[in-house]
Formats: structure tokens, sequence, C-alpha cells
């Protein structure tokens, strides 16, 4: 009995021992990765991706910590931790990316290992620490990823320090000119204070008081604002990463666009792409040989409801011209209706984009229905067909994987149903499934270099298809606004059959506001 209620104290005793050293290991090796990766309030993402395994053990420590026995300031310390460290390793999976706001789910729907629980970012900030210690000190220490959030410090915050770090790093944001921005007549805020604003006592007028407890020169003016937050990426500019030039204009740095990835929540994207499609054939039957040139303009906008659903509109106009092969494919853009030109607006309708796997952000689906608009859009004797007379229902399946920093493959199954209606109307309802491959690469933070192959057969009874590859261009002008530059060759059973050619030329704007 002796031997027994001995072994259970000492139990007691090393248990609580065991989990206090492990923390403390926690604590020592998470010092020690800040002090590696974190320069002047950013962060080396790509430093952190090329040595991963440092970041690994910190997550699994922080998944596996035992926190049963700490006490609250131990606690508290453990978690703002964690969360910068999740946040960073959230970033390092995707990178490069622009924004923690480009992967899809980022704070609220990606669960990780907390000591012992399955808990979102989200629910780490509001649940483990607003709302357990009421202190709204955590908004200057808990980074998000961004440059908006205030800087993260090149060091672990430790239970010993962490109530004087957090008191420093308020203090330290509070007089920052770049947080707190003051004009003569104005105060402008980080929307910190405009989301948090009960954490600062639900007015402005309370978070002002709440702000001149910290501020060096207290602020005196009713005119209050807010300024839109930066949500750029916090990343420190390395040559692995970036050129001089670049490094000189860090507020234009923009890493890839990753077209399959639903857009955030509240923000809008803006695209305008443009195609111009001429395709001549050769000699039949002793007739001459033709031309026929399509332009074709999709606009779109779509709205982040949330950051995996979106939805919003498109609207397709097209110019078509028909003609001999004398004839210059530019003919297209001449205005007038002839029984060989045309143009008008030839389908609108609604556009979603859903993200349905947390595990995978970049993986989408997005379905857009044209309504046929206008009047006998497929010809007659005096107009030449522009487009169907029927519906086109148009459903995208995206996927991108990145190939280490400077490659990626983008693949793309579709599922295309045009001219939608009864046959007895004269409608085809013509179905096909293309497929398509993009392989990219990156030679710089900009700039996106492709290649593109596709290939669409259309299922009916006369069995048909086409193909094209080509290569293409983009390039960020800043973080919100990308063009594209694409040429492609075309071909079909048509064009084979008589030794003709077909290309496209197409040019893309796409713009986001967040």
């Amino acid at each position: 009995m002796r031997i027994l209620l001995l072994s259970l104290a000492l139990s007691l005793f090393v248990i609580p021992l065991g989990a206090q050293n492990s923390l403390d290991n926690f604590f020592s090796n998470a010092n020690t990765f800040f002090q590696s990766h974190v320069q002047n309030g950013l962060v080396d993402y790509a430093a952190v991706k090329q040595n991963i395994i440092e970041l690994n053990s910190l997550r699994d420590q922080i998944g596996t910590a035992n926190i049963n026995q700490a006490d609250a300031t131990t606690k508290k310390a453990f978690y703002i931790n964690a969360y910068n460290l999740l946040v960073i390793g959230q970033i390092v999976d995707n990178y490069p990316v622009s924004s923690p706001l480009k992967v899809s789910g980022f704070f609220d729907n990606q669960p990780f290992d907390v000591a012992g629980e399955k808990i979102t970012l989200n629910q780490l900030e509001k649940n483990k620490l607003l709302a357990t210690y009421k202190d709204a000190r955590f908004h200057f220490v808990l980074v998000c990823g961004a440059l908006g959030c205030p800087p993260i410090i090149d060091v672990a915050y430790l239970p010993a320090t962490v109530d004087a770090q957090l008191e420093q790093q308020t203090r330290l944001a509070l007089n920052d000119a770049n947080f707190i921005k003051v004009t003569a007549d104005q105060v402008a805020l980080s929307q910190i204070f405009e989301w948090y604003a009960d954490d600062f006592g639900g007015t402005k007028a309370a978070a002002i008081s709440f702000i001149n407890g910290y501020r060096d020169t207290p602020l005196s003016t009713d005119q209050v604002g807010f300024y839109p937050y930066d949500w750029n990426l916090n990343m420190v500019q390395t040559s692995r990463s970036f050129n001089t030039e670049e490094q000189s204009d860090f507020g234009n740095i923009s890493l890839r666009y990753v077209v399959s990835a639903s857009i955030p929540e509240g923000s809008i994207e803006l695209k305008a792409f443009t195609n111009l499609y001429t395709q001549e054939t050769g000699a039949v039957g002793g007739n001459l040989s033709d031309r026929a040139t399509f332009f074709t303009q999709n606009l779109s906008a779509l709205y982040g409801f949330n950051n995996r659903f979106n939805a919003g509109i498109d609207i397709k106009y097209r110019q078509v011209s028909f003609g001999s092969n004398t004839d210059s494919g530019f003919d297209v853009f001449t205005l007038e209706q002839t029984a060989t030109t045309r143009q008008g607006l030839t389908g609108i309708g609604p556009k979603i984009r859903y993200s349905p796997f947390i595990a995978l952000p970049n993986f989408s689906i997005q379905s857009t229905y044209w309504i046929a608009t206008g009047t006998d859009l497929g010809g007659n004797n005096e107009r030449p067909f522009i487009d169907f007379n029927g519906d086109v229902w148009f459903t995208q399946i995206f996927n991108d994987f990145s190939i280490g920093d400077n490659f990626s493959v983008f693949t793309e199954i579709d599922i295309l149903v045009e001219d939608i209606g009864a046959e007895t109307d004269g409608h085809i309802n013509r179905f096909s499934t293309p497929v398509q491959t993009i392989f990219s690469f990156f030679p710089n933070s900009k700039t996106t270099i492709y290649a593109l192959g596709s290939y669409s057969p259309y299922w009916q009874e006369d069995y048909d298809y086409f193909y094209q590859a080509g290569m293409g261009t983009k390039y960020q002008i800043n973080p919100r606004l990308e063009v594209e530059l694409l040429y492609t060759q075309f071909r079909n059973s048509f064009i084979r059959e008589t030794d003709g050619t077909a290309s496209t030329l197409n040019f893309g704007l796409r713009v986001s506001i967040f």
C-alpha cells in the first residue's frame, strides 16, 4: 500500500513537471524561431519554407501541449505565440501568396490542433484570449500575416514578460504615425478599431480615450475615421524573392494571383477578358477560301459573400465579320450592321464560385448561366451568325498546385451546354467537356509566364472537337490590378480537313477591390 501511495504521489509531481518542461521547451524554441525569421516586423516566409522542419516541430508542440495545470499568464503567452506561429504556418503552406485573404477560410474555416483541441484562428483569438482575459491589448500582438497588422516582434512572448510585452507593443503601435494617422483636422484609425469596437468601449470616443491612455501626444480632434486595412503580405524582401527595383516599392509587391481560389469575404473582383478569334479555311470544291473573325468581350463582377462562396454577374458582348481570306481580321471592329458584319450584347447572367473543401483552398467550382439576349443571334439572310439563339450554361472546376517557389500547374475541367432549348425550336443543346492545363513560371513577384494547352470534345451524333495551345504572360501592376496577354493556335476537324488555320489573341484585365 505504501508503495502504491508513493507511486501515486510521485506521478502527481512528475506529470506537471513534465508538462512544464515541455512548455519551457516550446517557449525557447519559439523564441529562437522568431529571432531567426522576423526582421523589422516582417517575416521571411521564403526562408521558413526552405527549412520547414523547425516550424513543423513548433506546430507539433502547439498541438500536443498540456496547459491544464498552467497558470493564466503562461496560457496567455502560449496562445499568443500559437496564434502567430499558426498564421505563419498557413501562409508558408500556401506560399507564394500575396495575402492571407487569398487562402480560402484562412481565419474561420481551417481548424488547427492547439493544446489538444481543434480550433480555428478566429476561435483562438476570440475565445481563448479576448473572451477569457478581456484585454484589448491583444490586438497589438496578434499578427494576422498582413501589413495592416501591428508589426510582429522578433522574440517570443514569455510567461515572465508577457504583460510587459503587451504594454510595450500597444504603446509602440498607438504612437506609430503609420498606424494612427493624424492630420491637422482628422484622425484616421486602423479598421481594427472598427471591427472590434466593443473591445475598445463601443464608440469612437471610447476608442480615442483608450488610445490616449498610451499616446505621448494625445489625440484631440473629433473628426475620426478609418483607413482601409492593408491585406498585403507582411513579408521580408530578400534577394531570393525580389529584384532591386521591387525592393524599392514594397507597397506594390504582390505574389501570384491564384485564379482557382475563391475571393475573400467582402472583396470585389472585376474582370474583363477579350478574345479575338480569326479563322481562315482553304479552298473547298473550287470555291475561294474565306475568313471568319469573332471578337468577344467578357465582363464579370464577383463579390465575396464569405471566404468560400462568391457570386456575381457575367456579360458577353460580341462583334463578328465574315468574308474572303483577303479581308483583314480587324474588319470585325466595323460597327456597321451588314450581311457579313454584326455586333451586340449576346448574353448576360449570374455567376457563382464555391470552394467546397477547407483543406484544398485552391480548388473551386465556378458556374455561369448566360441568358441569350438579342434577336436572331443565329443569323438570317440579312444578318450573320453572332451567337447561339439559346442560353449557355458553363461550369468550370479549377485546381492549382504549387511546384516549389517559382512554378505552378493549373488544371481545369469544364461542363459546357450551349444553345439550350427545345429541339423543335431549332436548338441543338450542344454538350462538351473541355479540359485545360496551364504551366506557369514566376520569374519575379509581379510577372507570370505560362504555357497553355486545352482539348474540347463535343459529345453529339457527329463527334467533333477542338484543341488549342499557346503562350501567355500576366503582370501585376500593383496588388489590385493585373493585366494578361495570351496567344494560341486553334485546331478542329473542319479546319484540318480544309487545310485552314485559326488563332486567338487574348487580353485580360483584373481589378481587386478589398
